[in-house]
């Protein structure tokens, strides 16, 4: 294909032109450059490896750990005609198979695949067949130990590279990562060269908040009430989302909540609601957002604080993407110090009791020693946890460092849509003998779907209750029958999280936690705490640049907007004015010679002459380091 990025971008995409940043990362890569591309959020991510797929020959591989964009991204895909699917953790073995032929024989474009499928035989099989084009890493701090996500699968990834042809460039993309990820994210992917393009972590238009509040429900509404437009409210508690929604409809306002647990269906309702307006607050954990492009967000109100500055920055950058005013929110308490500090206890079981729960998990589902590798369960943590009087906090995180060290894989959000491939050909399903329920079934499926003889389709059995006018149940019985007997592959929704065991059963007394996802995760997981605390406690430095700091970017002025600045200092002034002139005095002073006279000064200094004046009184009844002296301004020695 001869197209050039435009021709690709406006065809497909319906756009005349690209975002900063997109069309160089793009070039980079059809250059056959490994390219790391630093893309703020909603800066227009996915289009930088679409793009470029399009036009090259092959197969593009998407390595992301977010089955949620990986389902969304495939549908848009398809929605354009390009042929794009995924693998993912909880499918049938069959399943996978169907996908990885697709794509070798399929003339496909996309294949999303999660980090944890990388280092499977089959995969390992499937990829010589296939002609790749291009790997692209989603979320690429992830391959980072200096990251807040650190996943250790996403090591596997520079493994491609031996089994792949030399020409084969990696595209790794994300939104944060400061500068020890980007050199480590490089050296991990083994990229041939150093290549680095993106945009500044500066929002001009977004102003930072800090703001203390004992009772930060009022608080909210407060807030609310006082800044108009669409707004994320963002917690860390499935169930704190439906309480604070609950609160601010009872308030007058319109919201909804959003998290990890809803299933499909109502995550797309909630979403599209809030998109058009319909719906003004969205509550929800850090599941909502992701691909969500919607520009006009004024407002990020944050009640607890992330675990780091990264996931902080990530949320909050979510308001104001149409360049106009807006608001990230921050709102702390007097314990919230204290709060932070134990989030990383509760994080890190002690290992004793990581052991012990993952002996519980073991008996649980009565898996024997050597036994269950690549098994699933069905899992609830509540009657697990019941069961064996652990609490949920320990239980999740010791299943994230289980899942670290690779004993088991947790998965929390399972696919929540059926599945259905047809077995036979179009030809041989006529020839099939039905009953009248079933024809009746298998022509409305046929009706309503598209490319079932070739790939699985995701179904909905109360879609086609209603156009059958069947119960739902009735239409499951059918399709179960019809998956005996060979005619289709019918896999029903799951509703529940699932346990994954990624090897056998193993005695605890040979459990084998590395320093690198435990003594390291730990200790950087306080590195990044303490990030956070020094961000909402510092009270004389300008909030974004502590932020643009952090990620290794010098901000040249105050950002004039965040609480900081604008809080008056003992001068009587606000704190972005006083350091203007401040940092504006001592300048001119060091150009001549440590002394100039007080009437130039007033004059030359940024703000007008009052405000320049009281400052100036100030310093030199407050800084040492200051005299007058025959109508002059003096550097004392």
């Amino acid at each position: 294909m001869n197209d050039s990025p435009h021709q690709i971008l406006e065809r497909y995409w319906g756009y005349k032109s690209f975002r900063p940043l997109q069309e160089d990362i793009i070039q980079s890569v059809l250059q056959g450059n490994d390219t790391l591309g630093l893309m703020p959020t909603g800066g227009g991510k996915s289009l930088t490896f679409q793009v470029p797929a399009m036009i090259k020959e092959g197969l593009c591989i998407v390595v992301t750990p977010l089955i949620a964009l990986m389902k969304d991204q495939v549908d848009n895909l398809r929605a354009r005609k390009i042929k794009a699917t995924a693998v993912y953790s909880g499918m049938t073995a069959d399943e996978i198979s169907a996908h990885y032929d697709n794509c070798i024989f399929g003339d496909y474009k996309f294949l999303y695949i999660s980090p944890e499928r990388l280092h499977t035989e089959m995969f390992k099989a499937k990829l010589k067949m296939m002609n790749i084009s291009m790997i692209v890493v989603d979320e690429s701090h992830c391959i980072s130990q200096w990251g807040y996500d650190f996943r250790p699968p996403y090591l596997r990834i520079a493994d491609l590279r031996s089994i792949l042809p030399e020409n084969v460039p990696i595209l790794a993309l994300t939104a944060t990562a400061t500068p020890d990820i980007v050199n480590d994210i490089q050296d991990k992917l083994l990229f041939k060269r150093k290549n680095v393009l993106q945009t500044s972590f500066q929002r001009k238009n977004l102003a930072y908040i800090v703001r203390y509040a004992e009772n930060k429900n009022n608080e909210i509404i407060h807030i609310l009430n006082s800044v108009p437009g669409s707004a994320i409210v963002y917690l860390r508690n499935r169930k704190h989302t439906q309480d604070i929604a609950t609160l601010l409809q009872q308030a007058g306002f319109t919201a909804h909540f959003f998290h990890a647990g809803l299933n499909r269906e109502e995550k797309a309702m909630r979403q599209d609601a809030w998109k058009r307006g319909d719906c003004r607050i969205m509550v929800a954990t850090n599941a909502f957002g992701m691909g969500i492009d919607k520009p006009d967000v004024r407002l990020v109100i944050h009640p607890e604080m992330p675990g780091s500055l990264e996931e902080y920055f990530q949320e909050a950058g979510r308001a104001g993407r149409d360049g106009l005013k807006s608001y990230a929110i921050a709102l702390c308490a007097s314990t919230e110090t204290t709060k932070l500090q134990r989030r990383v206890t509760d994080e890190f079981p002690e290992k004793k009791v990581v052991a012990r729960i993952y002996e519980a998990l073991c008996n649980y589902f009565q898996i024997a020693d050597g036994f269950g590798c690549f098994t699933t369960h069905d899992f609830s943590v509540r009657d697990f946890c019941y069961s064996f009087r652990f609490s949920e906090t320990h239980v999740l995180n010791a299943f994230k460092i289980l899942t670290l060290a690779g004993y088991i894989e947790y998965v929390e959000d399972p696919d929540n849509n059926s599945r259905l491939l047809f077995l036979v050909t179009r030809d041989e399903l006529y020839n099939i003998g039905m009953s009248q329920h079933t024809d009746l079934i298998v022509q409305t499926i046929l009706r309503s779907y598209t490319g079932l003889f070739s790939d699985y389709v995701f179904i909905d059995e109360s879609l086609l209750a209603t156009r059958t006018g069947l119960t739902h149940e009735v239409i499951y019985n059918e399709l179960i029958m019809l998956s005996k007997g060979r005619v289709i592959s019918y896999i029903p929704r799951k509703k529940m999280p699932q346990v994954i065991f990624t090897q056998n059963r193993v005695d605890t007394n040979r459990l084998i936690f590395p320093q690198s996802i435990y003594e390291v995760r730990q200790k950087r997981s306080e590195m990044r705490i303490s990030k956070v605390i020094e961000y909402i406690s510092k009270q004389n430095v300008c909030r974004s640049r502590m932020l643009l700091y952090y990620f290794g970017e010098k901000a040249d002025n105050d950002c004039r907007m965040c609480d900081v600045c604008l809080n008056k200092t003992s001068s009587g002034v606000r704190r972005w004015e006083f350091d203007a002139v401040s940092n504006a005095l001592f300048a001119h002073l060091a150009d001549n010679n440590g002394s100039m006279p007080l009437d130039d000064l007033v004059s030359i200094l940024p703000l007008d002459k009052p405000k320049n004046i009281t400052i100036l009184r100030y310093l030199l009844d407050n800084d040492e380091r200051l005299s007058l002296k025959d109508g002059a301004i003096r550097i004392e020695n």
